[in-house]
């Protein structure tokens, strides 16, 4: 006995270690990479190593190394916008790196832990954390504001069975992949244990045919499309503010809205936060957008305050310089557009990387739905990281398409940008609606209903494309009922698990 005690310390040792690679390699689906073969199979490891765990403890501290080799590759982003200020931010970055990847990874430590508490042997763990890493990351999208950014389910980006957002979204995406990856535990039949994996097998494929007919399926027929321009001017977030670079990128805006081309734009988008003044002190400004538009109405991303408070908002300038309607971010990034507890922190010098005040941006009262004219529709405006929310664009009035306004500078060149506009294509496919995206340095894109991007511009470049919008989608399945079957589904599963146990 005391031989082997030895090997079995050295394992339970090499088991985090072991975790901490099959997370990175499962954020490898991740964008720009979408090597979801890889995510899947690292994912199916993961479960493997959970369920292998000998106690809860065990399990618990396996799943949060996954996570943490998970968000550490998949969020290595989210040290750009701390080097932005090098001398004021820059002492940040390793803690916003360690705590970001350390602190996401304890959701899949409470599922490793569930895991190890409920199930009794291989198969009941490895269900048992499939369901759990499902549930934590559905929560993980609300709890402390959400930050739904990086699910499992997201490897499917890109590739034909996304479409199944369209029936169950990002939520039910993740439950499928988590049961797919336990599968082969699940059903370990015959000598070769192979008849879960080829289940699997089985699944993915019959999800990836059933996705690539329906982007086969025809669009409804739009005749006379109105017609969009969207503007990315490519203001660098170290310069944007730069008081002898303000007039350049204020030129660039100007210049790209009034370029010519056939057909006209209908509508000019602008990115978040173009405009350098705030709009109660913008009226000159907002009559030379209209000249140079030559009366098109423009959305464009502007600052503005009422009484102590500044607002991320957005606003669409008509005919005159006119100010037609005004949309508030209501979802505001923690740590980004305010410090919580910023009344304290402020004192310290300690402000929010976006916000221009000391106390950060104020909160709108919540999303809205803009009635464009007859040609444009109604179009529900998103500003930047809203739109990783999809429970932000149930709203009550159906839109006709979405407008997201977004300054992905602060991401960095390499995969923050990439993964933003997956998430913009993914809430296109929930809802079965185009969604239309001006970005300050890209990627600027128009997608369409199913999550096609069928224009757009390049990462770190200036320009404008006028395309036309593409339609609308009937109310699909998710954009009905929201999470709630799946919700419904995790609760009833984890519920029935947890009795057993009791039982036991």
């Amino acid at each position: 006995m005391t031989a082997h005690r030895p090997r079995i310390v050295q394992a339970l040792a090499r088991a985090p270690v072991a975790a901490l690679g099959l997370g990175a390699l499962a954020a490898t689906g991740q964008a720009p990479f979408g090597l979801w073969p890889v995510a899947l199979v690292a994912l199916a490891g993961l479960t493997w190593l959970v369920a292998r765990a000998p106690g809860p403890r065990q399990a618990a501290l396996v799943g949060w190394a996954g996570g943490v080799g998970h968000f550490a590759l998949a969020l290595a982003w989210i040290v750009e916008p701390f080097l932005i200020d090098l001398h004021a931010h820059g002492w940040m970055a390793p803690f916003a790196m360690v705590g970001m990847a350390g602190g996401l990874a304890l959701f899949w430590g409470a599922a490793g832990g569930f895991a190890g508490w409920a199930g009794q042997g291989l198969r009941r763990r490895a269900l048992g954390f499939a369901l759990a890493l499902a549930a934590v990351e559905l929560a993980r999208g609300h709890v402390l504001t959400g930050f739904p950014w990086a699910l499992p389910g997201h490897v499917w980006i890109g590739a034909p069975q996304m479409q199944l957002a369209a029936l169950f979204g990002q939520n039910g995406l993740t439950l499928f992949t988590t049961l797919v990856a336990a599968l082969p535990l699940l059903l370990p039949l015959g000598p070769g244990r192979s008849a879960g994996a080829v289940l699997a097998a089985l699944m993915v494929t019959g999800a990836g045919v059933w996705g690539a007919l329906r982007l086969e399926a025809p669009m409804p027929a739009d005749p006379d499309p109105p017609q969009i321009r969207l503007v990315q001017p490519n203001a660098a977030q170290h310069l944007k503010w730069r008081p002898d670079m303000q007039q350049l990128f204020w030129e660039r805006l100007l210049d790209l809205s009034a370029e010519p081309s056939d057909p006209v734009p209908e509508l000019i988008l602008w990115p978040e936060t173009a405009v350098p003044w705030l709009l109660e002190r913008s009226g000159g400004a907002l009559a030379l957008i209209a000249d140079v538009s030559g009366g098109v109405p423009v959305m464009m991303g502007i600052q503005r305050g009422e009484g102590n408070a500044v607002f991320n908002s957005l606003a669409v300038i008509g005919p005159g310089g006119a100010v037609a309607h005004v949309y508030d971010k209501h979802h505001l990034v923690p740590f980004g557009e305010y410090i919580p507890f910023g009344e304290v922190l402020g004192r310290f010098g300690i402000r929010g990387l976006a916000a221009q005040d000391v106390w950060g941006y104020g909160a709108g009262p919540g999303p809205v739905v803009l009635d464009l004219g007859p040609r444009l529709g109604t179009a529900l405006p998103l500003i930047c990281y809203e739109a990783v929310f999809p429970q932000g664009l149930r709203v009550p009035e159906r839109p006709r398409w979405i407008a997201q306004l977004t300054n992905d500078s602060w991401f960095g060149d390499w995969t923050g940008p990439y993964q933003h506009l997956a998430l913009a294509r993914l809430r296109a496919v929930e809802q079965g609606l185009p969604l239309l995206r001006s970005a300050n340095t890209g990627v600027s894109a128009v997608i369409d209903a199913r999550g096609r991007i069928t224009h757009s511009l390049p990462l770190n470049t200036a320009g404008q494309v006028t395309a036309p919008l593409p339609p609308a989608l009937p109310p699909t399945p998710y954009a009905q009922s929201g999470d709630w079957p799946v919700l419904l589904v995790l609760v009833a599963a984890l519920s029935g698990m947890v009795a057993a146990r009791r039982r036991k």
